[in-house]
């Protein structure tokens, strides 16, 4: 490794190009210049080429400026990621599931509009994966709905979003043989939604599992669309059902009393969050609905 006093030594000599001003910006002896700039070109071969009145650099002591112009710039990224106390710079990084994603993810880029420091980063994912994202580090914050008991990660109430019964538009379901004959598009967590939320509306109902299959998707998006076209219903969270343009194609039917997920803000508990975080929870808090 290139010892980062030499490395600052040939930067300053290679803009000055004098080894006496060089000397006096640094507050070194002249001849202190010169052993830094032998070291290197022991290492590295010829750098400068020195004539009289002018120093001229050699292939190799472009390629050296170009690495010191490089080792400063991963030096100013380290520091800003360290410093923590910039709120208007850096990256805000957040992994959630899906429903919650779609919903936070234009905030968050609402808030990058109004600060142009920030970079978002989100991810969907299951809450398993979010667990794990959070742990490792990947991400400095995440969304689950299970509380964690894991003492490494800081959990705090964020937001509590209620199940939906979603049909086409039209006429309204009045009783089960009518979610019998529309048919149910499914998704990875629909069966089991469906059994909490339909149970009240229909107590006493075979169960989700009675009803024919028309269509599953994997993608939170997209579950909403073969409702609009008449396919089938679904079952899902709320923000799920609101990140969806065409709600005069789609109609939620009322289900008694809410089925309510809990979702939790989670982080590592061993150190706070980053200034930048905080402000941006703060702000997402604010505009939740």
């Amino acid at each position: 490794m290139l010892n980062p006093m030499w490395l600052r030594t040939f930067e300053t000599l290679a803009d000055l190009r004098h080894f006496t001003r060089t000397a006096e910006r640094l507050g070194l002896t002249q001849a202190a210049v010169s052993q830094h700039i032998r070291h290197l070109e022991d290492q590295l071969g010829p750098l400068l080429i020195r004539r009289p009145r002018q120093l001229e650099m050699t292939p190799a002591g472009i390629a050296l400026l170009d690495y010191c112009g490089e080792v400063s710039r991963a030096s100013q990224r380290l520091q800003s990621r360290i410093d923590e106390t910039d709120d208007e710079r850096g990256v805000i990084s957040l992994i959630s599931p899906g429903s919650i994603g779609l919903m936070l993810y234009p905030l968050l880029l609402d808030v990058q509009q109004a600060n142009p420091g920030l970079v978002v980063r989100h991810r969907f994912a299951p809450c398993n994966e979010v667990l794990e994202a959070v742990l490792n580090n990947h991400y400095e914050l995440g969304l689950v709905s299970l509380k964690p008991d894991d003492p490494r990660l800081h959990a705090s109430l964020f937001a509590e979003e209620p199940l939906e019964l979603v049909i086409p538009a039209g006429p309204p379901i009045h009783e089960w043989a009518d979610l019998e004959r529309l048919g149910f598009i499914d998704h990875p967590d629909g069966k089991a939604m469906a059994n909490r939320l339909l149970s009240r509306r229909f107590p006493g109902a075979p169960g989700i599992r009675t009803i024919a299959v028309h269509g599953f998707s994997n993608q939170v998006g997209l579950i909403v669309e073969p409702v609009a076209r008449g396919l089938g219903f679904t079952v899902l969270p709320r923000y799920a059902r609101q990140a969806f343009a065409r709600q005069d194609e789609i109609q939620v039917i009322e289900c008694g009393a809410p089925v309510i997920d809990t979702l939790w803000l989670i982080h590592r508990a061993e150190w706070p969050l980053s200034s930048r975080a905080e402000r941006v929870v703060a702000q997402l808090r604010a505009r939740m609905p």
